[in-house]
């Protein structure tokens, strides 16, 4: 079962921007190839760093204002947030060791 949780539009703003802990927003769609090949490791990740971490999975088919707002326009796509702030961005299907490489800094 994935600890990754799905967020929309309407809940981005409570599960990311309000989040006392770092989230990852991974843009995806169902017909990105790259996108079902870094699901398995960012659910690897949310395991190793429960309570540190959160990730969360935003369908861009399915909620195209948040993407459009944040000028997504290739996916994957993965930015991480602090304090409500954008202070990652990761695009394209990377390895396990290159996701936590950029990730872990921001956890302290």
């Amino acid at each position: 079962m994935s600890k990754a949780i799905a967020v929309s539009d309407a809940t981005f703003t409570e599960e990311v921007l309000n989040s006392d802990t770092p989230v990852l927003v991974d843009f995806w769609a169902a017909w990105c190839g790259p996108c079902r090949i870094i699901a398995p490791i960012l659910d690897e990740i949310a395991e190793e760093k429960d309570g540190l971490l959160k990730i969360v999975k935003l369908n861009i088919d399915e909620n195209q204002e948040m993407a459009g707002k944040l000028g997504i326009s290739s996916i994957p796509t993965m930015v991480l947030y602090k304090n409500g702030e954008m202070v990652e961005k990761i695009i394209g299907a990377y390895p396990k060791p290159k996701i936590l490489e950029k990730v872990e800094p921001h956890l302290s």
